[in-house]
């Protein structure tokens, strides 16, 4: 074969070899100048359908798996037009033994009278064999279709081994049949019908184009027709597959009737099922305008640990890539949710964005627009920017209504979506954070006494309550592996202050910034600057609330580092006991009256004092008692998988921004507790 000169060459070369090797020969036979090389002869001409088969990739995307289906979405697209239109009431799809996909229909039937501009030709032969032909140019046969450029049914004929055509029209049943895109038949009169109307399109692909073997997918084509079902309720589609084509695992009926009056509401209702739920109900509704033009559908819930999803069409079809009509969608929930929030007075709902309201949504969206624009022929994204507007308006007010008449769903969807905005800002900040560490050099909180030890292993930071316990801390410390890091006070509660709170507190910054660890998905275990971190308060109270807020800051922002087991309590003592030249310390009541009975005679007076706090006891009392691992007793902070979902859910209710959520959890448990458990 004669060289290949670029791409185009070879896969004519491919495609039409006898057409490649009668071009290289002339060039071949033609000595002389570049120019002589390239004239007029070497302009081609192609017609009818020639284009199709020599780039279907202009026309289906590709001769992959997904561009074979696109045949089947063209052919099942034009009786779903019929159906919109008022004219078909069913569609049947049926994919025999022999690999054959047929889609027919109840709708008008295909003209087959002579075309007044083309009367050699039936309309039939000329919409089946010419690019741009077809009655949905305009708005006077179809007021809203799927078809636009009239290339579908002639690009399927084109790229289809054998296609057979039946219409019945007038109590007359018709066909023809064509291959590769040329009429094999004239137009066929097989005599009366009766109580049948309607197109019927039979077809096999071309594995010249699609690659020997090359069959549709049961479950694909069952999806799809499934999805159109959807979209449109006032339409029965019936599905056939022969068993030949179902393996024991497939979930693909042989046969089924599909019918969802319901519409998108059943549709995101099978979808979703399963799912934790945001808000019990669905926001759902339907638009409906006289004619059909700019009517929308919609149905959008939202739910936990699940990412979201946009399922849209336009005109039945599906679009992949989005578009026009997901922006005045994403517009409109954005608007109204905020609108809401500034009614029911939470300021933080302006900095919700159109992105937090969806990223946890699962979403179907169904619009018709007459003369729909797309960007390609594959239809995958909407470009009418009118959509934009329809959509919009059309939802924003049953958004209103819809969130003014449930408020407890509407605070509710309003709560998870700051949630989200707020874990969006913590990450831009983070990713900030990490751009700006990345040029500079590490640089540590001013009150971190930090230890020579320049590896993690065997390193420990004490994070300590108050500058007077700090002072004694460090001065008690091993400098080589222990490090300490006073706090001032009670820090910031994490689980009831919104992001803007929290990137502000200095001390929740200053606690990230000595661990170098990072937050919540930006964590890394590896950067982790101590091997154990030890939460050390008093002994009271007050001390164990401050390590409350400290574990439920890092449950909530670092919480693999209590799954890898590197948070620990200190137990300091609360009372010191002397007897002679005898001292020992107890951490609480209990422990106290145990050693006054094993530990100490009754003989000789036994001193007993309360510590008021960490910041009282002397440097070597601290070391001895709560900072020397030979003598100290640490408690790890620990959390299987079975208890996560109970105490996040504890969290929730006792540290979150809900007062009536923890006074039901203090009714709930008040017969538990005896008073004289109570330190008041």
């Amino acid at each position: 074969m004669a060289k290949v000169h670029d791409l185009f060459d070879k896969l004519e070369a491919e495609v039409a070899p006898e057409a490649a090797k009668k071009r290289a020969t002339k060039r071949a036979a033609r000595p002389g100048t570049e120019e002589d090389g390239y004239t007029a002869a070497d302009i081609e001409v192609l017609e009818g359908l020639e284009p199709v088969r020599r780039r279907p990739g202009m026309y289906i995307g590709g001769t992959d798996e997904k561009a074979l289906h696109h045949l089947f979405a063209e052919v099942i697209d034009n009786s779903m037009d019929e159906a919109v239109a008022g004219h078909a009431s069913f569609i049947e799809v049926d994919y025999d033994a022999d690999g054959w996909l047929s889609v027919s229909d109840n709708g008008r039937g295909i003209p087959i009278d002579p075309h007044p501009k083309i009367k050699k030709k039936t309309a039939l032969e000329v919409i089946m064999t010419t690019l741009h032909a077809g009655g949905k140019f305009d708005s006077k046969v179809y007021e809203t279709s799927g078809g636009l450029h009239g290339v579908g049914v002639s690009v399927v004929n084109a790229l289809s081994e054998i296609l057979e055509v039946e219409v019945a029209r007038g109590q007359q049943l018709y066909r023809q049949v064509y291959s590769r895109g040329m009429p094999k038949t004239g137009l066929e009169k097989l005599g009366k019908v009766h109580n049948r109307r309607g197109t019927r399109v039979r077809f096999k692909p071309d594995p010249e184009i699609f690659g020997k073997g090359a069959q549709f997918k049961p479950a694909r084509l069952y999806k799809m027709a499934r999805s159109k079902a959807y979209l449109f309720g006032g339409v029965e589609i019936r599905w056939s597959c022969d068993s030949a084509h179902l393996s024991e695992n497939d979930k693909t009926p042989a046969k089924a009737t599909l019918h969802f009056p319901g519409g998108l509401k059943d549709y995101l209702e099978a979808t979703i099922e399963g799912y934790d739920r945001v808000t019990d109900g669905l926001f759902a509704g339907k638009a409906t305008k006289p004619g059909g033009h700019g009517t929308v559908e919609w149905a959008v819930a939202w739910f936990g640990g699940e990412d979201g999803f946009i399922n849209s069409y336009c005109n039945t079809v599906p679009t992949i890539e989005g578009g026009t009509h997901e922006t005045g969608l994403r517009m409109a929930l954005a608007r109204g949710l905020k609108a809401y929030g500034e009614l029911s007075g939470n300021k933080r709902a302006q900095i919700v964005t159109a992105d937090d309201v969806v990223a946890s949504a699962g979403v179907m969206l169904s619009v018709f627009i007459r003369e729909p624009e797309f960007q390609g022929q594959t239809k995958e994204k909407l470009a009418t920017t009118e959509a934009t507007r329809i959509v919009e308006s059309a939802l924003r007010d049953h958004f209103d209504h819809w969130l003014t008449g449930h408020p407890r769903q509407a605070d509710k969807l309003l709560e998870w979506v700051i949630d989200r905005a707020d874990d969006r800002l913590r990450r831009r900040q983070e990713r900030e954070v990490n751009r700006k560490t990345a040029v500079r050099k590490l640089r540590l909180p001013g009150k971190l006494a930090d230890c020579s030890r320049n590896q993690a292993a065997g390193s420990e930071l004490f994070i300590v309550e108050g500058d007077s316990a700090g002072g004694s801390a460090k001065q008690g410390r091993n400098r080589k592996t222990q490090a300490v890091l006073p706090l001032r006070g009670k820090i910031l509660n994490v689980a009831s202050a919104g992001s803007t709170k929290v990137a502000q507190n200095q001390q929740i910054a200053d606690i990230i910034q000595a661990l170098g660890c990072g937050t919540r998905s930006q964590y890394r275990d590896s950067d982790l600057r101590y091997e154990r971190v030890i939460i050390m308060t008093d002994a009271d109270v007050d001390g164990a609330h401050i390590a409350s807020l400290l574990i439920t800051f890092f449950f909530r922002e670092m919480q693999q580092l209590i799954d890898n087991g590197h948070l620990f309590l200190a137990v300091p003592p609360l009372y010191r006991i002397a007897q002679g030249g005898k001292t020992l310390y107890a951490r609480d009541d209990a422990h106290k009256d145990e050693l006054m009975e094993t530990e100490f005679s009754g003989r000789g007076k036994i001193e007993v004092s309360r510590f008021k706090g960490l910041g009282e006891m002397m440097p070597a009392q601290l070391k001895e008692t709560t900072m020397n691992p030979e003598t100290r007793t640490l408690l790890r902070v620990e959390l299987s998988e079975d208890e996560r979902k109970v105490v996040t859910r504890a969290v929730d209710e006792l540290m979150g921004n809900k007062p009536e959520a923890r006074f039901r959890f203090i009714q709930d448990r008040a017969e538990f507790v005896a008073g004289t458990d109570l330190d008041i």
